[in-house]
């Protein structure tokens, strides 16, 4: 006699999500970046609309910082190495 098994699959959105706990992805100011490019990756690595990236390119140039994304610690991460890769000052609280 066979056994079958339902097989559930998870998007990568809900897996992250079910493991969010706090962390927080951080975007500082620098010297080098300039609006436009931070406002870009915002948009193409984040989903920002250019409103919002614009916005947070603003707060980081006038604040010093801006905490952009918030997720689970593998999720920030991940996130940090690709805008990193970018040119762009991050860390994870």
């Amino acid at each position: 006699m066979a056994t079958e098994t339902a097989t559930e699959t998870f998007t990568l959105e809900e897996i992250l999500a079910a493991a969010k706990d706090g962390h927080r992805l951080i975007l500082w100011n620098d010297d080098f970046n300039t609006f436009d490019h931070v406002i870009h990756c915002m948009m193409h690595h984040l989903q920002y609309s250019e409103g919002e990236a614009s916005r947070i390119a603003w707060k980081v140039h006038n604040e010093g910082k801006c905490a952009i994304l918030e997720g689970s610690y593998t999720e920030m991460e991940i996130y940090r190495k690709i805008l990193k890769s970018e040119g762009l000052s991050v860390s994870v609280e």
